[in-house]
């Protein structure tokens, strides 16, 4: 059996910035991605700790310190608003002993606590 677990978490982030006329997605300081090994395009899940509103996009790699949400996900949150942004993966079960997630907690100007 595979179970889907959190693989990684960046907790708290602040948008920076929204843009309605892009296409579509999340993007993100490319740093914090390498360290919650999250890749270009892939599929995460967004939940805005202001509003509650909670959706999937994908990531896209970011400036330093950018948390920005684009296209329709633009509509979701607002600049300052903090947001949790979580990835999973599939696991088997004889992974999960040993399973720890990343989790980067990050303050209000997005810098790792």
């Amino acid at each position: 059996m595979k179970r889907t677990m959190m693989k990684s978490k960046l907790h708290r982030a602040c948008v920076t910035q929204t843009d309605l006329t892009y296409e579509g997605s999340i993007s993100i300081d490319a740093a914090f991605c390498e360290k919650a090994n999250i890749l270009e395009y892939e599929k995460v899940d967004i939940y805005n700790c202001n509003t509650g509103a909670r959706f999937s996009t994908y990531a896209i790699y970011g400036e330093q310190g950018v948390i920005g949400l684009n296209g329709a996900a633009a509509r979701l949150a607002q600049v300052g608003d903090i947001v949790i942004i979580v990835s999973f993966a599939e696991y088997d079960e004889s992974e999960l002993k040993n399973h720890k997630p990343i989790v980067l907690l990050l303050d209000e100007n997005n810098k790792e606590n």
